[in-house]
């Protein structure tokens, strides 16, 4: 992993006055039965960038995709529920534009008037997007003046509007959602304040392994909850009941804690966890020792022995990065390991990042979502960040 500081152009380098600005933003925003939108934080979070281009005498042309359309063009996944959002949260008209690419659009856009915002159709609807088709990637790159990348939680991915268009259209920035996502990655592992924690939770090693090994070279203190702590805990030895265990994974486990024993750093695992038959809400817990969990039980939560150690390490850290529930949260008898971590978390005078989709669902389950310093927009984004130090979509924008 590079320790070193990233450093990219931003929108506050440039003149806006009567610039056509193409902004990649990340609007694939979840619907419910009714197609309308169940949360809209992806797109408040992108209003700071398109007020000041606005502002500032430019005009936004808005790229997104929606779903897995795969190419095809499915109603259901149109953005025209995000436009009319949009346009209520900007108290202006965003129209939908019929396409992404294409004539239509070229003369749309070119008759764009400074303070006015259009939203180009799902770039999905075009497999020349996933693919990153050069084609596909010149023909978007002709709809603004400057590209402006507001979309952390597709930068991991090397799709057309992520790297193909910053390569074609200059200058190349990154927005406000953009910069922040930056400055407090480099504040937690390029630069962080030590002693620096790492939490990872989640229900398998598999998914983490990389993320885990990468960040060995970076951070002081790890400590695991989750699913996943169960392989690490059979790797000891420890009959684990019926806890979810990944086979093939229970050597490298092992490995991995003695490459943190012999780099000296402590590797923190559950001592007590919530067992229960079955996942349910109505579920009968009993609270025990990791290393008597009964065979016909699984561990489905951290307990209460364990929130104290943990709150132990958080408490004398300046530093935490956490990704990953620490149980199933979203059934209630095996929530509370993870809203005690919010609590500590909230609590805690470390500068606390988080990431990930289900820690950021879990935190805003709790209400304390406010006393987080930072909470990424990006799931798979956030972990390739922590594993690699460095993103497609990050590195195709201009250095500062």
């Amino acid at each position: 992993m590079h320790s070193n500081v990233l450093r990219k152009r931003t929108l506050e380098d440039l003149d806006l006055k009567g610039v056509r600005a193409l902004v990649r933003v990340d609007y694939n925003v979840p619907l419910d039965a009714s197609g309308n939108i169940a949360d809209d934080t992806r797109i408040r979070a992108t209003l700071p960038t398109i007020n000041h281009i606005l502002d500032n005498g430019g005009s936004v042309v808005l790229m997104s995709h929606l779903g897995r359309p795969k190419g095809q063009v499915v109603p259901s996944m149109s953005l025209g529920p995000v436009a009319r959002r949009l346009s209520r949260l900007l108290k202006l008209d965003v129209q939908l534009l019929a396409d992404c690419v294409g004539d239509e659009v070229q003369k749309a856009v070119e008759k764009l008037q400074p303070g006015s915002v259009v939203l180009l159709e799902n770039l999905r609807f075009h497999a020349g997007e996933t693919g990153n088709d050069p084609e596909f990637a010149r023909q978007l790159s002709r709809l603004g003046n400057i590209y402006v990348d507001d979309a952390f939680a597709t930068s991991h991915r090397e799709h057309a509007s992520v790297v193909g268009v910053p390569a074609l259209l200059k200058p190349a920035v990154a927005g406000f959602l953009m910069k922040n996502e930056i400055d407090y990655f480099n504040r937690a592992l390029a630069q962080p304040v030590r002693p620096l924690v790492a939490i990872l939770g989640g229900a398998k090693v598999s998914d983490k392994i990389m993320t885990i090994m990468a960040l060995m070279e970076r951070v002081d203190k790890i400590i695991i909850g989750g699913g996943m702590a169960f392989t690490f805990l059979k790797s000891l030895g420890y009959k684990v009941g019926k806890s979810l265990v990944e086979k093939d994974m229970v050597e490298l486990a092992a490995d991995i804690m003695q490459q943190a024993k012999l780099k000296g750093i402590p590797f923190y695992l559950p001592v007590d966890c919530v067992a229960a038959l079955q996942i349910d809400e109505k579920a009968e817990t009993m609270t025990v020792p990791v290393q008597e969990i009964p065979d016909d039980q699984m561990g489905l939560d951290i307990g209460p022995a364990t929130v104290i150690l943990f709150k132990e390490v958080v408490e004398l850290a300046r530093t935490v990065v956490w990704n990953g529930p620490m149980g199933v949260f979203e059934v209630s008898p095996f929530s509370k390991g993870t809203s005690s971590m919010v609590d500590i978390l909230a609590n805690c005078r470390a500068l606390t990042i988080l990431g990930g989709g289900d820690t950021d669902v879990a935190v805003h389950s709790t209400g304390k979502w406010d006393k987080i310093d930072y909470i990424s927009t990006g799931g798979g984004a956030f972990i390739m960040f922590l594993q690699k130090g460095q993103l497609p979509g990050i590195n195709a924008l201009d250095d500062a």
